[in-house]
């Protein structure tokens, strides 16, 4: 059984005036205790998770974006199960922004932080049951029976003298009872549809072309924008002259907005050739001092300011000095962009009086916020329309680009649709910070850690948006996998947040990726100094561990840990926890010369319960390959103030053919689904470099992994 325990601060709402005198039901969430400094608050509605039509069309409001990760899927599995209706026959449709939305475990209406299914896997089977339940009781007064006596199955309530009314006859008289505020929802073990492999919603619309995409939107009279940004960051438009692009063919506009000059003409290919004929003198302001080398620097300078400590346990003075051995590391980690497949877009028509935008965000309580913000209109006169996402990992949690296109449409008067080029994508991003980490470790006479500190100095990620949540000098985003799930007596691990000048926000795995790296491979170099095996020293420190040392011996065993790895190839582990996920990675690489060879990646996690296994593989591997990309490739490097990357070209990602075998076993426990589409991202950097170090002997401390 599952009771809502107060009804007064969790208030159900249901209509029978909308959908043709049929069921809309959902429940409103308490506020959240997060809020971003500059979202305005979207208009209200109701908040309305499933909707039952009388012509028997059954929809699911999903509140997240789908940009890949199969939230399309994963949502209304939860509520056909609790509703006892075909999976195939549910139609979904993206939220709008309202406040009723949220994502409560991140205070806004978000995607990310590997929270859609955990943060709706209760609420969105609690509604399923609901539903199933109102309709079950009003075919039970329709035929004058008792409610135990009726069954649901298949979109419709069967009766015990052979009575038979499908859904969409029973909603209206449904809409009329009072909501259930205890329901009985499934045991796992009884599931029709969840922990299956069900065939993912959205791929038909993928593969015929029907799924609409930022790039895709069409709207009348709309015209194409182009937008001319600083090379420098920071950088701001002194003067300009559009003689040029005016004259070109197709060009309607040429207008200066916050972030630069846009070209707007009726057709994107003839808006970005007439903006490469903009002459611009640009004000690269204080920006144009930043340098790689400089900001390397100054990131170790301030690392020697004391850090806020966000773990102490023992005392790390005195276990330090005790130790029999002693030992330090430093380890660097550089930005990173996010380079999603589709770059940033967006389509705004502003008018009188009301607002609409159109296009992929993760966000879209911010979008609505920006949205009011550059269209000078209230919140409640902003439409925000979210289309699939062409990848997301965290960019399309910033709004600039839709304030942009918000701002050229209102200097236009006509619909705008604004699409960066891969160049602009690349130099204009919201970085994954770099990170400098310096490690320190004690080991007793008999090779066993007694001793760790952590000191982080990095950027903060999330005093932008969401100031509250930095406190006493921490960013809880910053400190993520960083407080070491091993026994080891005496502990301290502090941070010193050090803005570099460039801006940050949030990459998949956030500082996951940064921490796991640096602890991974340090605790690699205290098993290196003990003599002691790298998994068998991990092991001795995890008793009081029972899901990571399950997952780290499941991965040892599969990998083939402890057995010669064939001709040529060397293995290294890793361990972490994250998003409620214990993951362990063997990494099985060989070296030639400066080129490191990933051959196979072998992972094993605990992640609760699974709603679709063929997601929870799809989110492993590709979280696993994008993170590869990263450790082998991935880097962002300023010289002038001017990012020097611009394309695939020169910020490689991983293809094909280098991609390695990933094995995955899981590990199914009773517990609540967990995060899994960002844990592998974090881990796979450390069980890198560990096996490179089998390999051969050295190292390699920094990101990305270089042998020269």
């Amino acid at each position: 059984m599952s009771a809502l325990a107060d009804p007064s601060r969790r208030d159900f709402l249901k209509t029978g005036a909308a959908v043709g005198g049929g069921l809309i039901l959902g429940v409103a969430l308490p506020d959240s205790l997060l809020r971003p400094a500059s979202a305005q608050p979207a208009a209200s509605m109701p908040n309305a998770w499933v909707r039952i039509g009388r012509d028997d069309s059954i929809t699911i409001i999903s509140a997240r974006s789908e940009m890949g990760q199969g939230v399309y899927t994963a949502m209304p599995t939860l509520v056909a199960e609790e509703l006892e209706v075909d999976l195939g026959k549910i139609k979904v449709e993206i939220a709008p922004s309202a406040e009723s939305y949220i994502n409560t475990l991140l205070g806004g209406q978000i995607t990310g932080g590997s929270t859609s299914v955990v943060e709706g896997y209760d609420k969105l089977r609690i509604a399923g049951a609901q539903a199933r339940t109102m309709l079950v009781s009003a075919a039970a007064q329709k035929w004058g029976v008792d409610a135990s006596a009726c069954r649901a199955q298949d979109g419709a309530v069967a009766g015990p003298a052979g009575q038979k009314a499908t859904y969409g006859e029973l909603a209206e008289a449904a809409a009329k009872l009072a909501v259930p505020t205890d329901v009985k929802l499934k045991e796992h073990k009884d599931s029709r549809y969840v922990g299956k492999a069900v065939n993912r919603l959205d791929t038909p619309g993928k593969v015929n072309g029907t799924a609409e995409f930022g790039i895709d939107v069409r709207l009348p009279g709309m015209l194409y924008a182009s937008l001319a940004q600083c090379p420098v960051i920071g950088g701001k438009v002194v003067s300009f002259d559009a003689a040029k692009a005016k004259a070109m063919p197709g060009v309607k506009h040429v207008v200066q907005i916050t972030d630069g000059v846009a070209v707007v003409a009726d057709s994107w290919w003839r808006a970005k050739t007439a903006r490469d004929a903009l002459a611009i003198t640009w004000d690269e302001g204080a920006g144009k001092s930043l340098n790689s080398a400089g900001i390397s620097a100054a990131l170790k300078a301030a690392a020697a300011k004391p850090g806020a400590a966000f773990k102490k346990q023992g005392d790390i003075e005195a276990g330090l000095a005790g130790a029999a051995k002693k030992l330090q590391a430093e380890y660097e980690l550089p930005f990173l962009a996010h380079a999603t497949m589709e770059p940033m877009n967006f389509t705004a028509d502003v008018r009188p009086g009301s607002c609409h935008v159109y296009g992929p965000t993760q966000f879209q309580q911010l979008a609505s916020g920006v949205a009011a913000q550059a269209s000078g209109l209230k919140p409640e006169q902003v439409v925000v329309h979210t289309t699939f996402l062409g990848g997301g990992f965290g960019r399309r949690i910033d709004v600039d680009f839709i304030g942009q296109a918000v701002e050229i449409s209102k200097a236009v008067g006509a619909p705008v649709k604004l699409l960066w080029t891969r160049e602009d994508d690349m130099t204009h991003d919201f970085y994954r910070p770099t990170s400098y980490h310096q490690m320190s470790g004690g080991l007793d006479a008999a090779g066993r850690p007694v001793a760790l500190k952590f000191h982080l100095t990095s950027p903060s990620v999330t005093s932008r948006l969401f100031p509250p949540v930095v406190k006493e000098g921490v960013d809880p985003f910053m400190t993520e996998a960083a407080v070491v799930p091993y026994d080891i007596p005496n502990q301290l691990a502090d941070v010193v947040i050090h803005d570099t000048g460039v801006r940050v926000g949030y990459w998949r795995s956030v500082s996951h990726a940064l921490n796991a790296f640096a602890y991974e491979s340090f605790i690699d170099e205290m098993a290196a100094a003990a003599g002691k095996d790298p998994y068998q020293f991990r092991l001795a420190l995890l008793e009081k561990q029972p899901r990571l040392k399950g997952v780290l011996q499941l991965a040892a065993e599969k990998s083939g840990w402890g057995t010669p790895a064939p001709a040529g190839r060397f293995r290294g582990i890793a361990l972490m926890e994250g998003y409620g996920t214990a993951m362990s990675q063997v990494a099985e690489v060989s070296v030639a010369g400066p080129r490191v060879r990933v051959h196979r990646v072998v992972v094993a996690a605990d992640l609760g319960k699974m709603v679709n296994p063929n997601i929870v593989r799809q989110q492993l591997e590709s979280s696993i390959i994008f993170g590869l990309g990263a450790v082998l490739y991935g880097e962002i490097t300023l010289k002038d103030g001017r990012v020097q990357q611009s394309n695939f070209h020169d910020y490689q990602v991983v293809r094909m053919p280098e991609s390695p075998k990933i094995e995955m076993h899981i590990v199914e426990s009773g517990e609540k689904p967990a995060g899994i589409g960002e844990p592998g991202t974090a881990l796979v950097g450390p069980a890198v470099a560990n096996a490179v170090f089998a390999a051969t002997g050295k190292r390699l401390r920094k990101l990305p992994l270089r042998l020269v």
